[in-house]
């Protein structure tokens, strides 16, 4: 059964795969932020999560793998495929009053497992 929560997560994919990230602003509070550990960057704010969503060069297919919820936190892994480079991608929902107050996102291309390990790993 899909919590409250995880329905926001469900439409913020969507919205991101349709291109339509106006939708944005009803999932998110007006001064939620974003965090980009790997680059250590921070998105404060919705003037400033629109720009960068509307400057995009290409916005990514979103393929959710699995999510998982408790309270007012939703743990997402995805796929993010650029048309090209693809990305997989954990992020860290963290609601308050049903919209996202904050979103932590780290990502990793993609790569092929070492043959050495391969007696003791199964693919998926």
């Amino acid at each position: 059964m899909t919590t409250p929560n995880e329905a926001v997560v469900e439409r913020l994919i969507a919205c991101i795969n349709d291109r339509r990230i106006e939708v944005m602003d009803e999932l998110f509070h007006d001064d939620a932020t974003m965090d980009w550990p790997q680059s250590r960057e921070r998105v404060r704010g919705a003037a400033n999560r629109r720009a960068i969503y509307g400057a995009f060069p290409q916005l990514p297919t979103i393929t959710p793998r699995r999510m998982l919820s408790a309270g007012d936190l939703v743990i997402l892994e995805a796929t993010l495929d650029y048309a090209g480079p693809k990305y997989e991608t954990v992020f860290i929902f963290e609601f308050s009053d049903g919209r996202i107050r904050t979103e932590t996102a780290y990502w990793s291309e993609a790569f092929e497992p070492p043959e050495w390990r391969a007696e003791w790993v199964e693919s998926f």
